[in-house]
């Protein structure tokens, strides 16, 4: 198979994904004859074929993935009227400082918020399945340990925590100052979002969430 073929069966594969495919799955394609540089130089020709199209190839958290690009939103979401649920400032609040000190548990969750964090915001982003259990802390009680997962990056549009905007002080939410010490990664805020974040696949016809829109906080 030559170069041009293969380019257009990882290119048919990933139009057709319903989700991120990784590159162990994409190398099953060719029965494993094309080695994992071989199959990631495609990929990375693929990206530049598309680009300046209303569509992109993306690296995400959990495999590749073909995506309408953010400036078509305002034209797509005309097929898609449809709002997506908004969340609260509380469960907003809980994810950012999960996804900056993570792993953390409830009580540090609640150190940080100075409020008690309700066990339904908790069970929102797991169903969502933006947050999970990674384990336990090795003092009385055990307490939970809290992670984001790669489904949360994916519906951010990245791939790993490191892509994820700097961490700002935001009027109104003095409970999250505590986000911006050193013992939080210098990357990222989840302190700003207009519009709920969901992902995006181009075959649902949507636009990925940029990380700028969609990390503001709602009231």
């Amino acid at each position: 198979m030559n170069t041009q073929d293969a380019k257009r069966v990882l290119e048919t594969a990933l139009m057709c994904a319903q989700q991120p495919l990784p590159l162990r799955e994409l190398r099953s394609l060719f029965d494993d004859e094309l080695g994992p540089d071989s199959v990631r130089a495609l990929l990375d020709e693929l990206v530049e074929d598309w680009r300046g199209r209303g569509v992109e190839l993306v690296q995400l958290a959990s495999g590749w993935r073909m995506q309408s690009r953010p400036e078509m939103g305002v034209y797509l979401d005309r097929l898609n009227p449809e709002k997506p649920p908004k969340y609260s400032r509380a469960v907003l609040e809980t994810l950012a400082i999960i996804a900056y000190r993570q792993p953390v548990t409830r009580g540090d969750i609640e150190d940080i918020r100075g409020v008690a964090v309700n066990a339904q915001v908790l069970k929102q982003l797991e169903d969502r399945g933006w947050v999970e259990t990674i384990g336990h802390r090795d003092t009385p009680g055990r307490p939970a340990l809290l992670a984001t997962t790669r489904q949360f990056l994916d519906d951010l549009g990245l791939s790993g925590l490191d892509q994820l905007p700097p961490i700002e002080a935001v009027g109104g939410a003095p409970a999250l100052a505590g986000l911006a010490s050193p013992a939080a990664p210098e990357q990222g805020s989840l302190l700003a979002l207009d519009e709920p974040l969901d992902a995006n696949p181009v075959s649902d016809s949507l636009p990925p969430p940029s990380p700028v829109e969609s990390l503001q906080s709602q009231a």
